[in-house]
């Protein structure tokens, strides 16, 4: 049970948020050649973030975005390779490689433009009292991860009673988990690393079906 003296406001349930069946895990699905699932996580809150108006952490988003990695494939690489070696086909595999990875990402950073725009329209909707909950228990140093992730999935069942009918509740739950990490981030720009990687690890857990299949319907 949350701490009622950081908490002012009563979940409706203290049950986890029920994630809909779409956004199970997906044992099937392999990575294939292009941007690993949690990469694609990275790459998505990190272009949501950047993407926000008004924001307080342009410093540790700048140096967050150095620590991220970054799935290039250097041309110089392939260059000494074929001198070497003289192996062509190998350099023809690797440049497909890296056009795909190059476009996915793009995709990504497009999907994650669209949804901050959302989440700016939806930022005033987001109660004080939760922002400032989820702040204090992100300064706790003695909670684990687990603990912080249930923080986020609490914050979450409340705020998306505010959100729009006519979106698909996939989308709602994707676009709110981004925002309130970008409202915590606001409100405490030091504590940006730590909810951003909480906020990966959270979609990741519940919600990364749901974003793969975004990116995949945006390629086809």
């Amino acid at each position: 049970m949350l701490p009622s003296r950081l908490l002012p406001w009563t979940p409706a349930s203290q049950k986890p948020v029920e994630l809909p069946a779409a956004c199970a895990m997906d044992p099937k699905i392999s990575n294939g050649a292009r941007l690993q699932h949690e990469h694609i996580t990275d790459l998505l809150v990190f272009g949501f973030l950047q993407n926000c108006c008004n924001s307080n952490f342009h410093k540790e988003l700048k140096a967050l975005g150095h620590d991220l990695p970054v799935p290039a494939y250097p041309r110089e690489d392939y260059d000494d390779e074929l001198q070497t070696d003289g192996n062509r086909c190998s350099h023809i595999v690797l440049e497909r490689e890296e056009t795909e990875s190059e476009n996915q990402e793009e995709i990504i950073q497009n999907i994650a433009r669209q949804l901050a725009q959302i989440g700016d329209r939806m930022d005033s909707r987001i109660p004080p009292r939760v922002v400032n909950y989820l702040a204090m228990e992100f300064m706790n140093v003695d909670l684990s991860e687990e603990d912080r992730k249930d923080c986020l999935s609490a914050a979450l069942e409340e705020v998306m009673k505010t959100y729009p009918k006519d979106m698909e509740k996939e989308k709602t739950m994707l676009m709110l988990t981004m925002l309130l990490a970008k409202k915590v981030a606001d409100h405490t720009p030091s504590l940006l690393r730590g909810v951003f990687h909480t906020t990966v690890n959270f979609i990741n857990q519940n919600l990364l079906t749901y974003v793969r299949n975004l990116v995949r319907n945006e390629m086809d």
